[in-house]
């Protein structure tokens, strides 16, 4: 857990820094298929636009951080550093030509694990949990398409698709060791 809050402290440090300093941080974030996107991978989750953006994630996160870290503590920080970079990762590769900050691509990565790994595993606790955030966090489907200017919606869908992919392999993983 204390990984899960110190991450969203540093995203707040940033954030601090950037408006106390007047400073525009964004051009550390992922610019797709260039060479100085490419320290976007680890940095633009930092990166904010405003205080709407950075609360916008911080709340979603740390519920489903929590989540995560308090019912899956043996592999949460493996989900959450999946969730990280190979969004990221994906990002840089497949994303429009445009710069894309914030934290959003892990906070669906998160949830989307969530979901799906109760699906996967199918037992009453998973399956419990899944629902919940389905319950909660259902509306996070709309922002998997292009229908608002200015959101990375890449970042959304590809934080999806690696939390499910996380959640297939982490579920089936532990199936085969207690067969």
């Amino acid at each position: 857990m204390t990984f899960l809050f110190r991450f969203v402290f540093l995203m707040w440090l940033v954030y601090s820094v950037e408006s106390f300093l007047g400073i525009n941080l964004s051009h550390y974030g992922i610019f797709p298929r260039t060479a100085q996107g490419l320290v976007g991978i680890f940095t633009a989750p930092l990166i904010h636009g405003n205080s709407v953006h950075i609360i916008s994630n911080t709340i979603p996160l740390m519920f489903l951080g929590w989540t995560l870290f308090f019912f899956y503590e043996n592999i949460a920080k493996q989900v959450f550093l999946i969730c990280y970079f190979l969004t990221n990762i994906l990002v840089w590769v497949f994303a429009r030509p445009s710069l894309h900050i914030g934290a959003s691509g892990i906070v669906y990565g998160i949830a989307f694990f969530l979901i799906f790994y109760g699906i996967f595993k199918k037992d009453f606790k998973s399956l419990a949990i899944s629902a919940i955030i389905i319950f909660f966090y259902g509306g996070l489907v709309y922002g998997l398409f292009p229908n608002q200017p200015g959101i990375s919606w890449e970042s959304h869908l590809i934080g999806a698709i690696v939390g499910g992919y996380a959640a297939m392999n982490f579920a089936r993983s532990k199936a085969k060791r207690i067969v």
